[in-house]
């Protein structure tokens, strides 16, 4: 039987107006596709508008500092902002008196939490976990009431009781096997009995039952989890905008939606920065094949960016260029490590010890330095580390320095047209080159579809700019 796994993200489910749009979609896809699971995110609002993980999270932060005023007026303002969606949402007076009576329950658990962190004066990645979960489990019930009163069978389902994660709160990762048996189990029944699902996005648990979460935006990462588990046909995730564009359009009005991508492409887009999806939201729908489609909840007529598992491309062709910024680049440098085994094995041994996340890493051929790019709030504690894992090396001037640059962006071309392509990496610099962009360091991906570039935070509004403009539309 045909089935297709949809996402709805903070945005698309953000108040009344948005849950109605979405509600609207689901019913007319609940007609052409035989099975229907629907994922939901939190509610959030427009860009200046503070979303619920967020004041969730901010009420269990500031009673760990020993703050009770905060998380009182939370719950006060989300109880308001939860009463006000369902009332535009349900005309019926019973229905909308048990949901409102659930919602009430789950505030009230958010208010025992925090009062419980403010008295221990620390809040665990654990305890963070279940406080966060809170605004998946509340939308999923308003989303599921506003499907049934639209005339569609439909039951809210805690994700909790279908993806097994293990123990890493604030960032778990899937076990697939149990996720896969748990999914079946509890959802096969619902979808050959013609119910549609509505799952919380973003949390699962462990295999006793100890709630976890994905990470922040971990609802895409949700939707390919159960799609890759229920063997769906398609996996759709519904957001703000029209699909993957070209490059973000803050800074080029003019980016556009790539009609087509591949597994490798979107996922250097999501690591290298673009926002449309989760970066692990790929790899659950790698194994088996299934298309994910990215579309635009307010603009359901568009089609949106579909993904899939062979690119199609022209020799040549660069699609996107992203930028992630708030980075530093550290520089480990010395004559003496000229054919010294081991020094890299050890730089990036105290690197982990760090906890910090490379994103890039380039080493000059001679083997006299190597640099890596990471975010710039973990610079101090892992120059310390490699200062003191490379003490004796420093010391014998083997190494004469370990020392960082700040405000650095890494800018990302992606395009699987560029696999084995001669002259892209020209085309790249030379548009750079125009506008006098200094480059600092280059990687290129072992995919062959990406090419990093290191420049100045100053500089990489126009570089992603120029690129856009010289390589993308002057392909």
């Amino acid at each position: 039987m045909k089935t297709l796994v949809m996402k709805f993200g903070g945005t698309s489910v953000g108040g009344a107006p948005a849950v109605t749009q979405a509600a609207a979609i689901v019913m007319e896809q609940a007609q052409a596709w035989e099975r229907l699971v629907v994922i939901v995110s939190a509610m959030r609002g427009g860009p200046r508008e503070r979303g619920v993980t967020d004041a969730l999270i901010q009420g269990a932060r500031t009673a760990a500092s020993g703050d009770g005023q905060t998380y009182p007026a939370l719950v006060t303002d989300l109880r308001v902002k939860h009463t006000l969606a369902v009332a535009e949402l349900l005309a019926d007076a019973d229905e909308r008196t048990a949901l409102l009576k659930a919602l009430d329950a789950y505030l009230d658990e958010f208010a025992v939490f925090c009062h419980s962190v403010q008295v221990l004066g620390e809040v665990t990645p654990r305890a963070m976990d279940a406080i966060s979960s809170l605004g998946e489990r509340m939308n999923a019930r308003i989303v599921a009431a506003r499907l049934r009163q639209d005339g569609l069978r439909s039951e809210a389902v805690d994700a909790t009781e279908l993806i097994v994660t293990d123990r890493r709160f604030q960032q778990a990762a899937p076990l697939m096997d149990l996720t896969r048996a748990r999914t079946q189990a509890r959802l096969l029944p619902l979808l050959e009995a013609g119910v549609v699902p509505v799952v919380t996005g973003f949390i699962g648990a462990t295999e006793d039952g100890i709630t976890t979460t994905l990470g922040r935006g971990g609802s895409d990462y949700s939707a390919s989890i159960l799609g890759a588990a229920l063997d769906a046909d398609e996996v759709w995730t519904w957001t703000d905008v029209d699909g993957v564009l070209t490059t973000d359009p803050r800074i080029v009005p003019d980016a556009r939606v790539i009609p087509v991508l591949s597994y490798s492409e979107v996922g250097e887009l999501a690591y290298f920065g673009a926002k449309v999806l989760h970066p692990k939201t790929i790899s659950p729908v790698v194994e088996r094949g299934i298309p994910l489609w990215v579309k635009n909840t307010f603009n359901p007529t568009c089609p949106g960016t579909r993904i899939v598992r062979e690119p199609e491309s022209t020799p040549g062709t660069v699609k996107a260029v992203s930028a992630i910024k708030g980075l530093s680049m550290v520089n480990v440098e010395g004559r003496g490590m000229m054919g010294v085994p081991g020094i890299a094995a050890r730089t990036f041994a105290a690197v982990a010890s760090q906890g910090a996340s490379v994103l890039m890493i380039s080493q000059a051929s001679s083997e006299q330095s190597i640099c890596f790019v990471i975010p710039t709030d973990a610079v101090a504690g892992v120059i310390a580390a490699i200062e003191e894992e490379m003490a004796l090396e420093l010391a014998r001037r083997d190494i004469d320095r370990v020392w960082s640059m700040d405000d650095v962006v890494i800018v990302t071309a992606v395009g699987a047209g560029m696999r084995s392509t001669p002259g892209v990496a020209a085309r790249l610099f030379g548009a750079l080159a125009q506008k006098q962009i200094n480059v600092v360091a280059i990687a290129q991906g072992s995919s062959e579809c990406s090419i990093s570039l290191v420049v100045a935070a100053d500089q990489a509004t126009e570089a992603v700019r120029q690129i856009h403009a010289e390589v993308i539309n002057g392909k």
